[in-house]
């Protein structure tokens, strides 16, 4: 053991690697984690989920002010946009979480490596010049923005951004265009939206938030409409040019057609992310990449090459921190001789618009494909708090095998809903059917019990409609 720095050194501090340096740490791993950045946290913590959240909680209430559903509670104010201090808390916010992490490195003695790691040999990387030798490498460098040909993207002069830029605005556009109809550019459109812009999306695919239930979608693309936010499916975008103050695109249908423009104050380029692989020297770690830029491991998140470990959005699998963290728990556990596992099927995806979207499993259109399923869906206009609170819109959906009533997937549509899916996730862990979740006592009244009465409408019995 000499011969090495480390028992592990991991090569990124977003939410899986900061997880896997700690997690190994606790099992008394000697650990390291190298990151470039300024701060811990990775793109999660810095410019992604938390300040993201930050900006969707706060347009919210003031949304509520403005909207009049604070008035139709009794509750009269004539709300004052001031979007320095709003900006100011998501600052804060992300400042006390990123600094957090730092906390918890000092307290498990997690040594920072601050600079970016590069592979110089398969056991060895360089940190800001310096060689530093581990018997075990868990890569864990995260996603980046995906870029659009013909769209140059300009955080600084906020006219055409990506997620971090859009962020970032010192002011409230007249109109924004989001190109991409998917999880962020939803997200950050409604918060625009709620502080007064006007939002088209521009979507290449017939419907939005790709890779969801059916009927999810379809849901979503009716309440977002109602809502304010025009969509442009079926469209793609060819060209992005700034003129002045403004952008100018050029749309076509995704099908081929007559070109039209549009023209936006903002413009906010959310396509997706791509592994951040590149730059990591992997050839010199004897690693190679799939065609999507992914690093291939085993079912314990060993790669190609003995002692090399990757997790999160490097690595197959849906590019979500919470995966990650399983990951780098299950790969820290899997070095120090443990068994780590992460359930790949029973991962949890949300969207934090009003009202929020989840699903977990498999949908309805996945289900079908491997059998024979049954389905019950309950509204959220049927159900008491939701309907006392004016949260009328969604539904929950549990898809259930029909031979042996095991829950497949379950998606919801509620103000809620990224907390209600912990319930169904944590069922389906534990091998559920619609039938124990219909049996299991919710308590009265919460937004949950629309989930109880989902999984009652599996066998044809729900109580409230």
């Amino acid at each position: 053991m000499a011969d090495y720095d480390y028992d592990v050194l991991v090569i990124g501090a977003g939410p899986g690697g900061y997880v896997a340096a700690i997690r190994a740490a606790q099992l008394g791993l000697k650990t390291a984690c190298a990151e470039g950045r300024e701060t811990l946290g990775g793109t999660c913590l810095n410019v992604g989920c938390i300040p993201s959240k930050a900006l969707l909680h706060a347009s919210e209430f003031y949304e509520a002010a403005a909207g009049g559903a604070m008035a139709a509670m009794g509750i009269k104010v004539k709300p004052e946009l001031d979007l320095p201090t709003m900006q100011g808390q998501r600052k804060d916010a992300v400042k006390g979480l990123t600094g957090g992490i730092e906390f918890l490195f000092k307290k498990n003695k997690v040594d920072w490596l601050k600079g970016y790691a590069q592979f110089t040999s398969a056991d060895t990387v360089e940190v800001a010049g310096k060689e530093v030798r581990a018997k075990n490498i868990i890569i864990a460098t995260g996603s980046s923005v995906t870029p659009l040909p013909g769209v140059e993207v300009d955080n600084d002069k906020q006219i055409i951004v990506d997620s971090t830029g859009a962020l970032e605005l010192a002011k409230v556009p007249g109109h924004m265009v989001v190109i991409g109809g998917g999880v962020i550019g939803l997200e950050l459109g409604s918060v625009w939206r709620r502080l007064g812009a006007k939002v088209t999306c521009v979507e290449f695919l017939d419907q939005i938030l790709p890779g969801m239930d059916g009927d999810v979608r379809k849901e979503a693309n009716r309440i977002f409409k109602k809502q304010g936010v025009e969509f442009k499916l079926k469209t793609k975008v060819t060209k992005a040019e700034v003129k002045g103050k403004k952008a100018v695109l050029t749309l076509e249908p995704a099908a081929g057609g007559d070109a039209e423009t549009l023209e936006a104050d903002v413009v906010l380029v959310s396509i997706g992310r791509r592994p951040n692989t590149d730059g990591l020297g992997l050839d010199k770690a004897g690693l190679t990449v799939n065609q999507r830029g992914q690093i291939e491991t085993d079912h314990d998140f060993r790669t190609s090459v003995p002692g090399i470990w990757a997790i999160g959005d490097v690595v197959p699998g849906p590019m979500l921190a919470h995966k990650a963290e399983d990951e780098g728990i299950a790969c820290a556990e899997n070095i120090a001789g443990q068994t780590g596992i992460v359930n790949h099927d029973v991962i949890p995806s949300v969207v934090y618009t009003m009202p929020e979207i989840a699903g977990v499993g498999l949908t309805e259109e996945q289900a079908k494909e491997r059998g024979e399923v049954k389905v019950g869906k309950f509204p959220m206009m049927a159900n008491s708090r939701a309907k006392t609170n004016h949260e009328p819109d969604g539904f929950v959906k549990v898809i259930a095998d029909a031979k042996t009533d095991r829950v497949l997937g379950v998606w919801c549509i509620a103000s809620v809903a990224g907390t209600m899916i912990a319930q169904a996730a944590q069922a389906m862990e534990f091998g559920a059917t619609s039938e124990d979740i219909a049996y299991t006592c919710h308590a009265h009244p919460t937004h949950s019990e629309a989930i109880k009465e989902a999984a009652m409408a599996v066998t044809g019995k729900p109580i409230h409609i």
